[in-house]
C-alpha cells in the first residue's frame, strides 16, 4: 500500500507523489497525518492526502515517521485544496500549508561543518575560505546560519563544491517547530491536614510569642496561669506583654480577687487563627499563604500564580518540597487571547418583519440542508441589507439553529480592525463558545486555537480569510459579512494561491453542505449579479433598525431626545426604524469660487461646530493617510519619488520623514531640492495626518483620534482605539478605509468625507464600484443611535454616478448603471479575467518575457479555438515599478481563463492570478 502525499516545502509543487507504507505505520495512517519523508537528497514534511494500491514508478521511497499522532488536515481541507488549487492554478503545496497551523511547518535545511579527514590543503575560492574560515571558528552550521552570517554570497554553490571535494560533511535536516505547546511549572500540596499541623507551625525563626501561642492551643485548661506558661514554655514577661498589646492573648486580673498569686492567660484569638498568627511571628508567613493558596484550589497551581498571590520565592517552595508538603509538576495550558476579557451575556431580541421573513428563508434551508433535495437550494444566500438593518442577527439565529444540531460556525470579517467589535458581539451572545484567530495574535495562541479548534473545543471562529481553514469538525454555517470587500482575496507579495474567501467559501459550503451567507449593504457587482440570476438566494433588509419601541422610548425619554423613529408594524412592541441618513453633497469647486480654499467647506465647518457644541460625536473620511501626497520643488518641478518605485513620497510630519507606501522606504524631510538646491520646498495633496492637524487648529477643545495603519500598529491598538472612541474619550475620528468596514457606533452623529475624489480616477474597472462601495460604507457610520445622523460629502465630482448613487443611498440605481457599463465592455461578471504580472529588476528583460508570453498565449487560444477569449497587453501596469523591480503585465479575459490556462506551461515566476480584484 503507498500513501499519496503532498510535500511541505518552500518551492511550489503542483502535483503528490507516493511514498511506501511501512507495516507498523499501516494500521494507524490516515488521510491528514503529518509524516517525515526524504525528498530528493533532503528530509521534509509530507501530508497524506489519499491512499494507492499501485505506485507509478517501479522504485518508492518509505515514509520515515509519524509526526503527529492527529491528523492535521480534515479530508474536506484537502478536497477544498484541491479545488483551491485547480481554481487558482496555484501549486497544491502552497494551498495545503493554508490549512497547517503556524509554527507547525519544519522547513528542510542542511547542517555543515569540516571534514575531519581533510589535511586542510586545497585551492579554494573566496567565497569557499569565507565559508571554511567560518566553519572553523564556529564549528557545525546550519544553512540558516550561514545564510545570515554570510550575506550576498554564493554559500550553497560553494557547499556543494566542497563536498564534491569531501571538504565538507553535509546532512539533511528538519529545522525544530517554531512553537510548542506550552508547559508551565506548577506547585501541589501532597500532606495530609495532620502532617501539616506538625510541621507548619516550626518553620522559620524561634520565636518565644510563637511557643507561647502552641502552647496555649494545645493546652486544655483554657485560662493557665502566668507562671506556668513562661515556665512551661521558656518566655519572659516581655513576651507575655508583647502578645498582649498584640491582642493575641489576654491577661486576667481575677487571681487578686481570688488571692492566688498569679494571673491567668488565655487565647484572644480563635483557634483556626493560631497557625496563621505564629508562622507570622516566625517570620514564616509566606508559607502559610502558600498552604492555603494550594488549600483553596485543590489543585496543582502554577508557580507564577503563587508567586504573584503570596509573596512566596522558589526557596520557599523548595523548603516545602524538601519537607515533602508540596510537590512540584508541569502542566499544559493554552494560549488565550480571549482568556482575560468578559463578556456581558445578551439574550436574542425580537425580530423585526423583515428579519422574520429573512430569517425564515434561512431556516427552511438549513433544515433541508441534509435532505436529498438539497441540491436544488443555492449554495449561498445574499443578504443585502442597508446599514444598520440588523444583518449580524440573521447571522446569530444561522449559528444558534446549527449550534442546537451540533454543529459549528465560522464568522469571517474583513479586517482585523473589526474582528474585536464582532468577537463582543459573539461572545456576549454565545458565551464561552467564540474564539479569535488573526495575524495579530502570538504563533503560540495562533497554534493553540488551532488545536483547541481541532478538538472541538470551540463552536464559533472569528477571523478575517485564513480563519476559513479552521478545523473545525461539524462545520455547519459560514458567514462572509461585508463580502464585497476586497481584502478578501489575497494578493502578491505573499506566495500564491491568490485565493478569494468568499468564492472558497461558498465551495467549502458545497463540499460540507454548509449554509454560506454572504452579508453586504453594498454587495460586490458580481456577487448581486449571481444572486439576480438564481445562482444565489437573495434576501433584503432594505430598513435600518434601530431597536425595539419601548427600549427606544425609553432611551429617548431619560435622554430628552425628539423621536425620529418610524415603527415597523402595529404591535406595541414592534421595533422601531430610522431612516438612512441624509447625506449632502457639497461641489468643492463652488467653494473655490466662493473663495473658500480650506479642506472643510462651508457646510461641514458648520457641521462640526454644531456637533461639537451638542456634546456628540463626528467622524471625517480621507482614503488617504499621511500630511501631504507628495513633495515638489517650485522652481524646478522636481517631485521626491521613492528610488525603488517610482511613485511620489508621502510627507509625514510626526516623524518628519517621507515615506513610500507601497516598499516602506524612508528618507529624511529635505528642505532643499536635489535637483536644483532651491528652498523652495512646497508640500502639496492631504492625508489623514494633515486632517488632524487641521481639525486642531480649527477646534482646539477637540479630543481627536486618528484611525489609520500609522496609528494601529501595535497588538491591540485597533481594540484600544475602537473602545476609547465608544467610550467618549474623543470626539472627533479621523480615518481611512478602516473606519467604513462595518463598525457600530451609535454616538456618532455626523461624517464628513473630506474627499470623495480620491480613487474616482485611477484606471480600473472597478473604480466606479469601490468608491461607491467606500462612500455608502463610511456614510452608514452615521445616525445608528438614538440622536440620528447625517453625512457631508465633499467633491469635485458631484454628477459622477458613483457619488450620486452613494448620495441616494440608491443600491439599485448604481447596479443598473454600472451593470450596463460592464456588458459594453464585456467586464466582469459578464467575461471572466485573470491576470499574469512578470516582475524583473530590468525593465527590457521583462518585456521580452511578457512580449513572449502574451505571443504564446494568442497562439494557444487560436489551438483551442476560444474564439471568446482575449489576450490584452503586455503594457505596464499602474503601479509600476514596486521595491525596485519593473511589473508587466497581461490580462485574459474569457468565459473561463482557467481553459486557456491550465494545461499551458507557465515559468513559476510568473504572478498568475485569477479573476483579480485590481488591475492596478
Amino acid at each position: 500500500m503507498y500513501a499519496v502525499l503532498v510535500i511541505n516545502i518552500e518551492a511550489p509543487l503542483q502535483g503528490a507523489f507516493h511514498y511506501e507504507i511501512p507495516r507498523d505505520l499501516e494500521p494507524i495512517l490516515h488521510i491528514g497525518h503529518l509524516v517525515e519523508v526524504e525528498f530528493g537528497r533532503r528530509l521534509a514534511q509530507g501530508v497524506v492526502i489519499a491512499f494507492d494500491a499501485h505506485a507509478p514508478v517501479a522504485e518508492v521511497k518509505p515514509i520515515i515517521a509519524l509526526i503527529d499522532e492527529t491528523p492535521v488536515v480534515k479530508p474536506w481541507q484537502v478536497a477544498l485544496a484541491q479545488w483551491m488549487s485547480e481554481m487558482y492554478l496555484a501549486p497544491l503545496n502552497g494551498c495545503l500549508r493554508l490549512m497547517l497551523p503556524p509554527g507547525l511547518t519544519r522547513w528542510s535545511d542542511v547542517v555543515v561543518d569540516i571534514n575531519p579527514h581533510w589535511d586542510g590543503n586545497a585551492r579554494l575560492t573566496a567565497t569557499q575560505q569565507q565559508l571554511i574560515d567560518l566553519l572553523r571558528d564556529m564549528g557545525e552550521l546550519r544553512g540558516r546560519q550561514i545564510r545570515r552570517l554570510m550575506p550576498k554570497t554564493d554559500w550553497k554553490t560553494a557547499v556543494t563544491q566542497l563536498y564534491n571535494r569531501d571538504i565538507l560533511r553535509k546532512a539533511s535536516v528538519l529545522d525544530p517547530p517554531r512553537v510548542r505547546p506550552k508547559q508551565v511549572r506548577t506547585v501541589a500540596l501532597m500532606a495530609s491536614a495532620e502532617r501539616l499541623r506538625e510541621v507548619l507551625p516550626q518553620l522559620g525563626r524561634k520565636s518565644k510569642q510563637a511557643d507561647v501561642l502552641l502552647y496555649l492551643a494545645e493546652l486544655d485548661d483554657p485560662l493557665p496561669e502566668e507562671t506556668a506558661v513562661i515556665q512551661a514554655t521558656g518566655a519572659a514577661q516581655k513576651h507575655i506583654n508583647a502578645l498582649r498589646e498584640a491582642e493575641l492573648i489576654t491577661v486576667s486580673d481575677i487571681e487578686a480577687a481570688l488571692s492566688q498569686k498569679s494571673r491567668l492567660i488565655s487565647l484572644a484569638i480563635p483557634h483556626a487563627d493560631v497557625l496563621r498568627a505564629v508562622m507570622q511571628l516566625r517570620g514564616a508567613e509566606s508559607y502559610y499563604h502558600i498552604i492555603e493558596k494550594l488549600r483553596a484550589a485543590m489543585q496543582p497551581v502554577a508557580l507564577g500564580d503563587i508567586y504573584a498571590h503570596t509573596g512566596a520565592n522558589i526557596n520557599h517552595l523548595r523548603k516545602l518540597v524538601k519537607l515533602d508538603l508540596v510537590r512540584f509538576g508541569s502542566e499544559e495550558v493554552w494560549r488565550d487571547p480571549l482568556a482575560d476579557r468578559d463578556f456581558t451575556p445578551v439574550q436574542a431580541p425580537e425580530l423585526t418583519s423583515d428579519q422574520v421573513r429573512a430569517w425564515g428563508r434561512v431556516k427552511v434551508a438549513m433544515i433541508k440542508a441534509g435532505e436529498a433535495d438539497f441540491g436544488d437550494i443555492p449554495p449561498a444566500f445574499l443578504l443585502h441589507g442597508v446599514t444598520g438593518s440588523g444583518k449580524t442577527e440573521i447571522y446569530m439565529r444561522a449559528i444558534d439553529y446549527a449550534l442546537a444540531q451540533g454543529q459549528r460556525a465560522i464568522v469571517l470579517v474583513p479586517e482585523i480592525a473589526l474582528t474585536p467589535q464582532t468577537v463582543r458581539r459573539f461572545a456576549a451572545r454565545f458565551p464561552g463558545r467564540v474564539a479569535v484567530l488573526h495575524s495579530r495574535l502570538t504563533e503560540g495562541e495562533r497554534y493553540d486555537t488551532w488545536r483547541r479548534a481541532r478538538q472541538g473545543l470551540f463552536d464559533i471562529v472569528v477571523g478575517p480569510r485564513s480563519a476559513l481553514f479552521t478545523p473545525l469538525p461539524h462545520l455547519g454555517v459560514i458567514v462572509v459579512d461585508e463580502e464585497h470587500d476586497a481584502s478578501y482575496k489575497q494578493t502578491p507579495p505573499v506566495p500564491p494561491p491568490y485565493y478569494h474567501a468568499r468564492e472558497t467559501a461558498v465551495q467549502l459550503g458545497q463540499i460540507l453542505n454548509a449554509t454560506v451567507i454572504l452579508g453586504s449593504a453594498t454587495p460586490d457587482l458580481v456577487t448581486y449579479h449571481k444572486a439576480q440570476s438564481g445562482e444565489y438566494q437573495l434576501i433584503e433588509l432594505p430598513k435600518r433598525v434601530m431597536g425595539h419601541r419601548a427600549r427606544v422610548e425609553s432611551q429617548a425619554e431619560r435622554l430628552a431626545v425628539t423621536s425620529v423613529y418610524q415603527r415597523d408594524g402595529c404591535d406595541p412592541e414592534d421595533a422601531l426604524t430610522i431612516p438612512l441618513p441624509p447625506i449632502q453633497v457639497v461641489d468643492l469647486r463652488q467653494e473655490l469660487r466662493a473663495g473658500n480654499r480650506s479642506i472643510f467647506s462651508r457646510a461641514l465647518h458648520k457641521a462640526i461646530s454644531e456637533t461639537l457644541a451638542r456634546g456628540e460625536q463626528a467622524i471625517l473620511f480621507l482614503n488617504r493617510r499621511g500630511t501631504s501626497s507628495f513633495v515638489i520643488c517650485r522652481d524646478c518641478g522636481y517631485v521626491a519619488r521613492c528610488p525603488r518605485c517610482d511613485m511620489p513620497l508621502t510627507y509625514h510630519r510626526p516623524h518628519a520623514s517621507l515615506v513610500c507606501h507601497h516598499c516602506g522606504r524612508r528618507e529624511a524631510q529635505t528642505s532643499e531640492c536635489p535637483a536644483c538646491g532651491s528652498n523652495r520646498i512646497r508640500y502639496f495633496g492631504l492625508g489623514t495626518e494633515q486632517v488632524e492637524a487641521q481639525v486642531q487648529q480649527r477646534w482646539p477643545q477637540a479630543r481627536i483620534t486618528r484611525w489609520d495603519r500609522d496609528t494601529t500598529a501595535g497588538r491591540y491598538a485597533h481594540e484600544q482605539l475602537l473602545a476609547s472612541f465608544i467610550n467618549q474619550e474623543a470626539d472627533i475620528l479621523v480615518g481611512t478605509q478602516m473606519i467604513a468596514k462595518g463598525l457600530d457606533l451609535p454616538l456618532v452623529t455626523l461624517v464628513g468625507v473630506i474627499s470623495a475624489d480620491v480613487s474616482l480616477s485611477l484606471p480600473d474597472y472597478r473604480t466606479g464600484e469601490r468608491a461607491y462601495q467606500v462612500l455608502s460604507q463610511v456614510a452608514g457610520r452615521a445616525g445608528r443611535g438614538l440622536l440620528g445622523g447625517r453625512v457631508i460629502m465633499q467633491t469635485y465630482q458631484p454628477e459622477h454616478y458613483a457619488v450620486v448613487a452613494a448620495a441616494d443611498h440608491d443600491y439599485a440605481g448604481f447596479y443598473i448603471d454600472e451593470i450596463r457599463f460592464r456588458t459594453q465592455h464585456t467586464l466582469p461578471p459578464f467575461r471572466r479575467m485573470a491576470k499574469l504580472v512578470w516582475v524583473d529588476p530590468i525593465n527590457e528583460r521583462g518585456q521580452r518575457e511578457a512580449d513572449r508570453m502574451a505571443k504564446a498565449l494568442r497562439l494557444h487560444a487560436r489551438d483551442l479555438a476560444l474564439a471568446a477569449t482575449e489576450i490584452l497587453g503586455p503594457v505596464p501596469p499602474f503601479f509600476n515599478r514596486i521595491d525596485g523591480r519593473y511589473r508587466w503585465q497581461i490580462i485574459v479575459r474569457s468565459p473561463n481563463p482557467n481553459r486557456l490556462l491550465v494545461d499551458f506551461p507557465i515559468a513559476a515566476k510568473w504572478i498568475v492570478d485569477i479573476d483579480p480584484v485590481s488591475t492596478l
